[in-house]
């Protein structure tokens, strides 16, 4: 018979079984009492009736001591033990004196597995079995060889009543406790699932913020880059003309090279506010790449004085509109480094549709350099080569340079070949 005494998980059901062992065994001594009043002239003799009020209020003071201890033996335990048999004790006097205490006697049945340790579990069951047995027979003792009969045919009956009931108690427990593990285990996942999203959410936030910075990091390396590609350069042609200018008595060649420093100022600022707006570059606005390409070309060797010749290969297609101011700004940068550092003779630029790739190559046959022995590029120089590969590793794509001391340099860039989505 489960009374709930011994779990770790308190339920509703536990605290009415903690009720009704509270109250309950001093609740049924009094209907015994009642009972057994009530029928005292025919069962007991005035001695009897004397010792029963001794007996119940021995059973009272027994109930109100255990009452003061029993929070601390909860569970199966010697006190228990003591304080059950004790109980069956005056149940059994009572029963002798009056079978109607075989009230009181009962609540043997429910208060064996909270009080008695597992060894004298049987041993108390079978006692508050003879004790009601003695009752349901007639009364104790039995009255000749047909009561012990009839006491013994009923104490079997009892015991087989005991064994069924506590093999469907034992099937009970089994499954509640089974129940109590799942729901336990359920817990234990749903609080390792909250464990889980609490860190998704939090890894979550923490890529947010990664992907922020990493976007400011690009969009300042991207305007950086295209304040390289457009100010900077412009300026430096600008101050070349400008120098000329400085230099030189002829009207003509001044006027004209103040028309070209005026041509890149005005280019530079347009390039400028469309770097500003994200915008494609402004040669790229009406005309598709090669023709670009090859208008830059031209006007590079114009202000430079230096042969220089474009040249497509493959298939031509139109490509995105990302890739092709890439390759733009690549050949621009290339130039731009061939102008300054390469003192070259001719230049050669290419581009190459070759299946799912393009590329561009530069080629000069200036002065070249050692590619391994370039100085660390600094506030005022040097952020060519860093630019052009950034822009290219944006779209996926690489570039490679190939120099030698004196026998120039070629800047290949190769991107994937992304037509143009419309």
């Amino acid at each position: 018979m489960n009374d709930g005494a011994d779990t770790t998980r308190r339920t509703p059901l536990d605290a009415r079984w903690d009720l009704f062992h509270r109250w309950g065994p001093g609740a049924l001594l009094v209907i015994g009492s009642l009972v057994s009043a009530a029928t005292a002239d025919l069962l007991m003799s005035a001695t009897g009736r004397r010792a029963a009020v001794v007996l119940v209020a021995v059973g009272v003071m027994l109930q109100l001591g255990w009452d003061r201890i029993r929070e601390r033996h909860r569970g199966p335990s010697a006190a228990g033990a003591v304080y059950y048999f004790l109980r069956w004790a005056v149940a059994f006097a009572l029963t002798w004196l009056n079978p109607f205490f075989a009230f009181y006697a009962a609540i043997g049945y429910f208060g064996a597995e909270r009080l008695l340790p597992r060894r004298w579990l049987k041993a108390g069951l079978f006692a508050s079995a003879v004790i009601m047995s003695g009752s349901q027979s007639g009364g104790l003792p039995p009255k000749g060889p047909v009561g012990w009969v009839v006491l013994g045919a009923v104490l079997v009956v009892n015991l087989l009543l005991l064994s069924v009931f506590g093999h469907f108690a034992a099937q009970e427990e089994e499954q509640a406790r089974v129940q109590a593990e799942t729901i336990g285990e359920l817990e234990s996942a749903n609080a390792r699932l909250r464990q889980a999203l609490d860190e998704n959410a939090a890894l979550h936030a923490q890529l947010l913020l990664q992907a922020r910075e990493a976007g400011v990091a690009d969009e300042r390396r991207r305007l950086a880059a295209e304040i390289h590609d457009t100010i900077a350069q412009g300026l430096a042609g600008i101050i070349a003309q400008l120098q000329v200018v400085a230099v030189s008595e002829d009207p003509g060649l001044v006027r004209e090279h103040l028309l070209r420093a005026q041509d890149l100022a005005r280019h530079s600022l347009g390039e400028a506010r469309r770097s500003v707006q994200n915008l494609s570059p402004l040669d790229l606005e009406h005309d598709l790449l090669p023709d670009a390409l090859k208008r830059t070309v031209e006007e590079w060797g114009a202000r430079h004085g230096v042969r220089a010749d474009f040249t497509v290969t493959g298939t031509l297609r139109q490509l995105h509109t990302e890739i092709e101011a890439t390759l733009l700004r690549v050949a621009q940068e290339a130039l731009s480094n061939a102008g300054r550092h390469a003192g070259a003779s001719r230049v050669g630029v290419t581009l190459s549709f070759m299946g799912d790739e393009v590329s561009l190559d530069v080629r000069d046959d200036g002065r070249g350099f050692d590619p391994v022995g370039l100085p660390p590029r600094t506030a005022t120089a040097g952020f060519g080569l860093d630019g052009m590969r950034a822009r290219t590793e944006r779209i996926a794509g690489s570039v490679t340079v190939e120099s030698e001391p004196g026998h120039g340099t070629a800047v290949s860039a190769r991107v994937p070949l992304v037509p143009h989505d419309r």
